[in-house]
Order: structure tokens, then C-alpha cells, then sequence
């Protein structure tokens, strides 16, 4: 079946994934000389119905790393999505630390929605906790290998590619356990229900709220959450007065942590 359209599908609170996944898929679509669209559900809104494909399409799907593999509050949604036969290319973004399993945890819950998957990328973006650990990036040279992958995908598509299994990509099965935070004593740091306080400096405008991928924020008072917090940083960086902050010490013990045993600058890595 000829493919006749290239989508980029993500889930992107702060950017990183979003990036990750619209260069990867406009550069296959160019390469392609194919139309490309873009289906973002990010926000609850887009997640209330599933997405459905079909033997045409190729699906760029990206999604953050959290503790080492897919957000966990995703997987009802992304075991919605119907492939019908359509190719996928599975991408993560990930803080610096590492992808762990996430990206072939990915490529599984692809595989089972009735996708063929091709390939597989992973690419660093500035950590959510953080606004130095990754800062800046991805940067022009991630970008370069985002369409470096996209180019040879586009390759692998047009050589006569038939698809016989799932594509290669680094990870084990069974998946690696979430990656647990501990202090300097081995004890676990438990930030799961952790959440943002709100400053006096707030001006009320309810921007959090809207980028609240868990719709968590209330709208009328933008100090009240009615949801979990999934600790993705979107309220924190997007809000215009920086209002937002944790000031819970496990989760400043972590971030500090994070931040120090990871300065270093890890690559981005792919799978064709």
C-alpha cells in the first residue's frame, strides 16, 4: 500500500517531545514529497476520543521519559489508538539522565494498537524538573540527528522496505523497573503526590491552568489543584510570573541530585 500522509503525534508539556517528533516527521515527509500533519494530545481534551490510522498513514508517536519508561498516565489512552496497518516510528525525549526502557516500551504499545513500527529515536530536551540540566536543548546538534533519522527512514520506506517484524530499538523485556529517586542513604524519595505551590506574585490569568496536561488546575483559582500532578514542569516554566515552585525537600533533594550526577552531555540515540 503507497503511504500517503506523515503524521507527527506527541504528548508535550514543555516542547522537548513535541520538537522531537514534528522535525522527524516533516523530514520524512519531505524526503517523501508527502503532506504532513500534526495530532497533539497533550492536552485531556485530545485524549477523550482515540486517534485512528490506517495503512496509508506513517505516525510519528513521541512521548516524554518519565522514571525511565512511558508516562504511566498515558498508557489508558495511548492502548486506544488504532493503527489499522499504518507504519509508526516510536520517538521519547528524555532529560539527559537516560531513556531506559521507555523506548522500546513504546514501540511495544505501538505494535499491540496495530501499528508496524520501522524505527526508533531517543532525544535529550532540557529535563522538566530542571532549567539547567539539558538547557538549551534539543539543540542545532540534535536537530541535525532528528533529521538525519527522518532522512533515513525516508531511505529505508522507499527501498523496498517490507514489513516482516518490529523494528529494532534499544530497551529489555521484560521492562526495567521505573526509576525510583533515593536519598543519600538509599532511602526512596516518594515526590509521586508532590505538588507546585503558587506565589503571591500570581496575577490570576489561568495560563497554568490550561497547560495542565492532567487538567488538574482549577481555572477560578489557579492556587487549587483538583488533579494529580504528573511533576512535568509545564505550569512552573510556561507561567509569564514565575509563580509556580515546589518547595517540597524530597523533590529538591532529587532535582539537585539529578542535576549534579548528570551535567554531563549525553547524545541522542535512534533505530533504523
Amino acid at each position: 500500500m503507497e503511504l500517503k500522509k506523515v503524521w507527527a503525534m506527541y504528548f508535550s508539556p514543555t516542547g522537548g517531545t513535541k520538537q522531537a517528533a514534528v522535525v522527524t516527521a516533516k523530514t520524512i515527509a519531505e524526503n517523501m514529497n508527502l503532506p504532513y500533519d500534526t495530532y497533539d494530545f497533550t492536552l485531556p481534551k485530545m485524549r477523550e476520543n482515540p486517534a485512528v490510522f490506517g495503512e496509508t498513514d506513517l505516525v510519528v508517536c513521541g512521548t516524554p521519559v518519565f522514571a525511565g519508561r512511558v508516562p504511566n498516565v498515558l498508557l489508558p489512552y495511548l492502548k486506544t489508538i488504532e493503527g489499522k496497518g499504518a507504519y509508526a516510528v516510536a520517538v521519547v525525549s528524555f532529560g539527559n539522565r537516560a531513556f531506559d526502557d521507555a523506548l522500546i516500551e513504546l514501540r511495544n504499545l505501538l505494535e499491540e494498537d496495530g501499528f508496524r513500527t520501522v524505527a526508533g529515536g531517543a532525544f535529550v530536551s532540557e529535563h522538566s524538573f530542571s532549567r539547567t540540566l539539558a538547557a538549551g536543548r534539543p539543540d542545532k546538534k540534535d536537530i541535525a540527528v532528528m533529521q538525519e533519522f527522518g532522512t533515513k527512514v525516508a531511505e529505508k520506506l522507499q527501498s523496498g522496505f517490507v514489513y516482516t517484524e518490529p523494528a529494532y530499538v534499544k530497551g529489555e523485556t521484560p521492562l526495567c523497573p521505573y526509576y525510583t529517586p533515593r536519598d543519600r542513604y538509599g532511602n526512596v524519595l516518594d515526590i509521586r503526590k508532590v505538588k507546585p505551590k503558587t506565589s503571591e506574585v500570581c496575577g490570576g490569568c489561568g495560563l497554568c491552568a490550561e497547560v495542565c496536561p492532567m487538567g488538574s488546575i482549577s481555572k477560578e483559582n489557579p492556587s487549587e489543584f483538583t488533579g494529580i500532578c504528573i511533576k512535568c514542569c509545564a505550569c512552573v516554566k510556561k507561567c509569564p510570573k514565575g509563580a509556580k515552585y515546589y518547595d517540597d525537600a524530597g523533590y529538591i533533594y532529587h532535582k539537585e541530585e539529578v542535576e549534579k550526577l548528570y551535567k554531563r552531555r549525553v547524545e541522542s540515540a535512534y533505530f533504523v
